[in-house]
Parts: C-alpha cells; sequence; structure tokens
C-alpha cells in the first residue's frame, strides 16, 4: 500500500496587502487525501465574533463573519470557494469567471469544535467539485466587526482594498493526490 502524501500546509501568517499578522490571528489549513474528497483541516483562533442569524450548515455571505477561506483555481478562471466558520457554518461555491458563481451553497460534510480560545474544523471537499488542474490557491482568515475588521492571507493579495478574487497573485500548488 503506497504511503499517503504529506499534507499541503498553508499557513495565514499576513494580512491581505502583506504586513506581518499578530502571532494570535495566525490560522493554519492542512490539505489532505480523503480518497475521494480532499481533507481540508483548520486550527485557528477564534475571535468570539457572533455567529450569522442562522442554523449551521451552508450560509449565503459567510464572509461577513469570522471565516477562514480555501480558493482553488484550476485553467479558464475555473474555481472552488470554501468558506469554514467557528460555529459550524459553511460556503461552497463553484465559480467560472471572477466572482462569477455557477454553484453556491452546495453541501459539506464539516465537522467544528471551539474550545479554549481556538477553533478546528474537518471538511471533506469531493474531488469532483474541484476544478481540473494544474492548481492556483489561497488560503484566508477574516475577524473583526467596522473599522477592527482583519483580513489575512497564506498569499498576499495586495490592491487598494482586500479582494480575494485576484486569482493571478494566487501561487501554484500540487493538491495532494488520491491514493490507489
Amino acid at each position: 500500500m503506497p504511503l499517503a502524501a504529506p499534507p499541503l500546509l498553508l499557513r495565514v501568517d499576513r494580512t491581505w496587502d502583506g504586513q506581518a499578522a499578530d502571532p494570535g490571528e495566525v490560522a493554519t489549513l492542512a490539505l489532505h487525501d480523503d480518497g475521494d474528497a480532499l481533507g481540508v483541516e483548520v486550527d485557528a483562533p477564534f475571535h468570539g465574533d457572533p455567529p450569522p442569524p442562522a442554523p449551521p450548515g451552508p450560509t449565503w455571505a459567510l464572509w461577513e463573519h469570522e471565516v477562514v477561506e480555501l480558493f482553488v483555481v484550476g485553467p479558464g478562471q475555473r474555481y472552488l470557494e470554501v468558506e469554514l466558520g467557528p460555529h459550524g457554518h459553511h460556503l461552497v461555491l463553484q465559480l467560472h469567471g471572477v466572482r462569477n458563481v455557477v454553484a453556491r451553497e452546495l453541501p459539506l460534510d464539516l465537522r467544528v469544535t471551539c474550545a479554549a480560545g481556538r477553533w478546528q474544523a474537518r471538511a471533506r471537499l469531493p474531488r469532483a467539485l474541484l476544478p481540473p488542474g494544474p492548481h492556483l490557491a489561497n488560503a484566508y482568515a477574516i475577524h473583526g466587526r467596522g473599522a477592527g475588521r482583519r483580513y489575512l492571507a497564506w498569499t498576499p493579495v495586495p490592491g487598494p482594498a482586500p479582494d480575494f478574487h485576484r486569482l493571478p497573485l494566487f501561487p501554484a500548488v500540487t493538491l495532494p493526490p488520491r491514493r490507489g
């Protein structure tokens, strides 16, 4: 039986425009093979932002709340945006072209725990949702309210304001392959 590929680790430790984040804000994502799915594990500080006014599950406009996001881009600007929140909410979008949503609020197998000022999430993204490779990717963390809102990135996306859809700035990645 072949050994599993090591996880792809994404450390969200910069602001959207490239400044060092406070160490207490750093979030990590680990992407790994999970058979017919890409496993995504999040470890992030819990900033205490209130939950969305909806039950846990698929939640539109989750980006307006405390969230960790993963973008996976394939050729032709086909991409998947995955947002995970500390209260069990999620948003999975398929896009074709910048901000052109073709499928939204897709189901997701997600488990979230929150304790001691941190939250962890484990999600399974069906590989069928991912765009074909080669891939670019980026990861983000958002928290806070009003003027204190913070936008963090694995790879900065500088510009006049936070814009997480600057796809040409994303680095190339190799997603963990499916075993067997």
